[in-house]
C-alpha cells in the first residue's frame, strides 16, 4: 500500500532494478491513465478544439455562414457538464443498491471516456448510464438490461446498448480500476494492529475519510495521484494524528533519495486535500443549465438522429460499406481458379470419338 505513495504522474525516478515492482505499477491504470494537471488540460483543450473545428465545418457545408454566431463550448465548460453527471452516479447506485466498487468504477469510466471524446459529440447523460451499466458487469455485479432501464425514466435499452461498444473502446478495453476506498480500508486495518493506537477506533473516522474519498471522485485526483495518496490525504482530513502515526509506521526515518519520507509525501497530500476541499462538490446548477442550453445549439449535427447531416453521414457510411463489400466479392472471385489447372482448359476429359465398336 505505501509503495504507491510517491508514484504520481510527475514522479518518474528510476527504481532499484532489484526492488520488487508494486502490483499497482504493473496496472494499465498506472501506465495509461495517469497525467499531470497540465497534461489533462492540454488533452481537453485539443479535444475541444478539434470538435469545434469539425462541427463548424459541418454547419458551413450545410449552410455557409451558419456557424458565425454559434457559441461553442469551451473545455472547462465540458468538464462542468460531465461533473454534474458524475454526481448522478451515486444517486443511481443508491437506488439500485450497487456496492461502492460499482459506483467508483462507473465514475472512473465516465472521466476516462471524456479524455477521448467531447460532450458536443456524445451527451453525458446516456454515456453515464452506459458507463454505470458496464461497471456492473466488469465488477461482477450484473443486472439485466431490461431491469436496469425499466427503473430509469425515459430510458430505453437501446440508449445503453448503442453506446456500450463506444464506451468500451474509449476505455481501450481496460476495465480494471484501482480505487482509493480500498486503499483506505488497508490503512484502517493497519491502524488496528499498531501497538500505540487505541484499538477501539470509532468507525465514524473511517466513514468521514470515505466521504472525503467520495468527494475526490468529483475531481481529477484519480487521474493525477495514486489510490494510496488519495486515501492517505482523505484519512489525514478525517484524523490527522492517526494518519501521522500510520505514516510513521510505514515510512523510514533515515531515507535515501529513492525511499519514502514524510517530507516527500506531505506536499503531495496537501495538494490532494486542497483539491478535495475546493473542488469535491457538485457544480452550480445554473451554470450547468447554461452550458446544456448552449450544447443544444452547438451539438454535432452528425450525431443528431434525423438531422440532414446525420442522414448524409449515414448515407456516406452505407456507400463506403457497400464499396467494401463489392471489393471483397471481386477479390474472392479473382482468387478463384480452375482446380484442374490451366493446362486442361479447352480439353475434353472424355474422348467421345474413340468408339471400341
Amino acid at each position: 500500500m505505501s509503495t504507491g505513495l510517491v508514484a504520481s504522474s510527475e514522479n518518474t525516478e528510476s527504481k532499484d532494478p532489484q526492488q520488487r515492482q508494486p502490483l499497482y505499477e504493473a496496472s494499465t491504470q498506472f501506465r495509461n491513465w495517469r497525467f499531470s494537471s497540465e497534461g489533462l488540460a492540454q488533452i481537453r483543450e485539443k479535444l475541444n478544439e478539434a470538435a469545434v473545428a469539425a462541427i463548424r465545418n459541418t454547419f458551413e457545408v450545410d449552410q455557409p455562414g451558419s456557424s458565425a454566431n454559434v457559441a461553442f463550448l469551451h473545455a472547462n465548460e465540458e468538464v462542468t457538464l460531465v461533473k454534474l453527471y458524475l454526481t448522478k452516479i451515486p444517486q443511481l447506485c443508491a437506488m439500485f443498491r450497487f456496492p461502492e466498487e460499482v459506483e467508483a468504477t462507473a465514475i472512473s469510466y465516465l472521466k476516462r471516456f471524456y479524455l477521448k471524446n467531447t460532450v458536443m459529440d456524445w451527451h453525458p447523460k446516456n454515456v453515464m448510464l452506459t458507463a454505470l451499466f458496464l461497471a456492473t458487469k466488469t465488477t461482477n455485479n450484473p443486472i439485466s438490461l431490461e431491469t436496469y432501464t425499466a427503473h430509469i425514466p425515459k430510458t430505453a435499452p437501446s440508449d445503453v446498448l448503442d453506446l456500450e461498444f463506444l464506451v468500451a473502446q474509449s476505455l481501450n478495453f481496460e476495465f480494471t480500476v484501482w480505487h482509493a476506498h480500498r486503499a483506505l480500508w488497508g490503512i484502517w486495518l493497519d491502524l488496528q494492529s499498531l501497538p500505540d493506537v487505541d484499538q477501539n477506533l470509532s468507525p465514524s473516522i473511517h466513514d468521514t475519510a470515505l466521504n472525503h474519498i467520495r468527494a475526490s471522485r468529483l475531481t481529477d485526483a484519480e487521474l493525477i495521484y495514486t489510490p494510496s495518496q488519495i486515501a492517505l490525504a482523505a484519512f489525514t482530513l478525517a484524523a490527522p494524528d492517526l494518519a501521522l502515526k500510520w505514516a510513521q509506521s510505514k515510512l523510514l526515518p533515515n531515507v535515501t533519495s529513492s525511499q519514502l519520507s514524510l517530507d516527500t509525501i506531505s506536499p503531495v497530500l496537501e495538494l490532494i486535500k486542497s483539491m478535495i476541499l475546493n473542488e469535491g462538490h457538485a457544480p452550480d446548477v445554473e451554470a450547468v443549465r447554461e452550458v446544456d442550453r448552449r450544447l443544444r445549439i452547438c451539438k454535432n449535427p452528425e450525431k443528431v438522429v434525423g438531422s440532414k447531416a446525420y442522414l448524409a453521414k449515414q448515407a456516406e457510411e452505407e456507400r463506403k460499406a457497400e464499396e467494401k463489400r463489392h471489393k471483397k466479392v471481386l477479390e474472392m472471385q479473382k482468387g478463384q481458379s480452375d482446380p484442374f489447372g490451366d493446362e486442361i482448359q479447352g480439353t475434353s476429359l472424355v474422348d467421345y470419338d474413340d468408339d471400341d465398336d
